[in-house]
């Protein structure tokens, strides 16, 4: 049989030629496992030892003792090593080297791609010569792992990692814990605070559990808690101000609220129209400003 990279095999050592390591073989063809290829006691000629088959740095098939993540065609999670603008991604795999996730596979705004630390779910297969590369799991991959989130789920945060992002929205992975691989979400853009990274690990409420047990996310409070959050954080700021006011109001752009409070202009316009009802501030043109206390107001 002709050995295939990405594999795992029994095969019979056949000789030790130092310095270099082991050659085994299957009967028909030998490889070379390296002396820094061994794990536990050094192997015994004639025996036979499970290895996994690559291609060294010089893309010539090799042998290791060392386990990998995961083999040709299987999916796992794996953290990004390194990033080359020209190359891709390199990502951990378990063996004292790294897989490539090669440029094509990443998205095309710099700003969604991942940076090291990250982690992202992906298939190992070969590249055009043969050599091992990965490609991102998509939704055919990670849809026939999933579970149905549980209808407790509702309003409640969770954690996840980011499987594909886009401007329309980002899918992620959420955590299934105990329960199994995860549930399939969606962070529509209107719901982010920030753009999302491929393999980025983000922590979003559950703001609607789909009939297809999929759940939509968002990354901000409901409504109703976000307007009390929202009111404090403009009152903190007002009150760090000289004289007590902003160059912002309800008719301040989308986009300049985004910016300077990460916040969505009708939130800004919620948490503004609360601190108005409570007397707090009011508004002079396209400023606010903080009310003077009333009199007696510190008094018991």
């Amino acid at each position: 049989m002709s050995l295939t990279a990405g594999l795992t095999y029994t095969l019979k050592i056949s000789r030790e030629v130092s310095p270099y390591g082991y050659f085994l073989t299957d009967g028909e063809t030998e490889v070379l496992m390296h002396y820094t290829e061994l794990v536990g006691s050094k192997p015994v000629v004639g025996n036979q030892a499970e290895v996994f088959i690559f291609y060294d740095s010089e893309d010539r098939i090799a042998a290791t003792m060392k386990k990998p993540l995961l083999q040709l065609d299987e999916l796992a999670r794996l953290k990004v090593a390194d990033v080359h603008p020209r190359l891709g991604c390199f990502l951990e795999m378990g063996l004292g080297r790294q897989l490539l996730l090669p440029l094509s596979e990443l998205p095309e705004s710099i700003a969604y791609r991942p940076l090291p630390g990250d982690e992202v779910f992906v298939v190992m297969k070969h590249d055009k010569i043969g050599r091992l590369v990965a490609k991102i799991a998509f939704e055919e991959e990670l849809s026939p792992l999933v579970f149905t989130a549980p209808a407790s789920w509702q309003n409640s945060w969770v954690e996840g990692w980011v499987t594909k992002t886009l401007q329309m929205g980002s899918f992620v992975m959420v955590d299934g814990g105990v329960l199994g691989f995860g549930v399939y979400g969606l962070i529509p853009s209107s719901e982010r605070t920030k753009p999302l990274r491929l393999g980025e690990r983000v922590r979003a409420r559950v703001a609607y559990i789909r009939e297809d047990g999929r759940v939509n996310l968002s990354m901000t409070e409901r409504k109703e808690v976000g307007r009390i959050e929202d009111s404090e954080r403009l009152l903190a700021f007002l009150k760090e101000r000289p004289g007590g006011g902003m160059p912002y109001s309800d008719q301040t752009e989308a986009d300049t609220i985004k910016q300077r409070f990460g916040i969505s202009k009708s939130a800004f316009k919620r948490a503004l129209g609360k601190l108005m009802r409570d007397g707090l501030v009011s508004q002079k043109g396209n400023w606010t400003y903080l009310n003077e206390p009333s009199e007696g107001a510190d008094e018991e």
